[in-house]
């Protein structure tokens, strides 16, 4: 069930230079967490069979919940969204699909850790994201201080689910790749063999 970080709309009304600053620094989350549910779930429709199929299903699910309770903070916040930096954070998430990842136009074992590590770190700033409006919480009225605490401690767990997908994937591509040569055996195109110093 998704937590709703909403209270009364009623308060004081922040200053506008700050609340220009709470716009900004809002909408680009709500433009990262846009991106970050388009992959996940392009994630987890790509595992859907697999050991890692349910646990990013669950993520998918609960990432989603999460954007919408950033939307819900904002409207309590007297904050619209601007969607044209959300159009701008999906662009960017499909472009960053181009890649160098060993393969051209298929997926690859290393499409799943860099997928992952960028998961991640929107997880980890989401978190963060949490905690600033927890502070918030703390001297306004709009918000439910208990509510953005369970998002934080979700925050938490999804980014340990991560590590650990991240670990598995990294064991599959990265760790059973074959051992490059030893500089020894190597040589530079073009050029002689560097001179071994003793």
């Amino acid at each position: 069930m998704k937590d709703r970080p909403v209270g009364s709309s009623s308060g004081s009304a922040s200053p506008p230079h700050a609340q220009r600053l709470l716009a900004i620094y809002l909408n680009d989350h709500l433009a990262g967490a846009s991106s970050g549910v388009s992959l996940i779930r392009r994630m987890a429709r790509a595992h859907r069979g697999t050991p890692a199929g349910p646990p990013l299903a669950e993520l998918a699910e609960q990432i989603a919940e999460d954007r919408e309770s950033l939307r819900e903070i904002m409207t309590a916040l007297d904050v619209p969204a601007q969607w044209h930096r959300v159009v701008v954070g999906r662009l960017a998430e499909k472009a960053g699909r181009v890649k160098l990842n060993g393969h051209l136009v298929s997926r690859s074992p290393l499409s799943d850790v860099l997928e992952l590590e960028a998961m991640r770190i929107g997880v980890e700033g989401k978190a963060s994201l949490w905690q600033s409006l927890g502070l918030l919480a703390d001297t306004a009225d709009h918000l439910d201080r208990a509510a953005v605490d369970r998002l934080l401690t979700r925050a938490r767990h999804q980014a340990a689910v991560l590590e650990r997908l991240h670990g598995d994937a990294a064991r599959r591509s990265i760790t059973s790749a074959p051992a490059a040569a030893p500089p020894s055996a190597r040589r530079t195109r073009g050029l002689p063999r560097r001179t071994r110093w003793a």
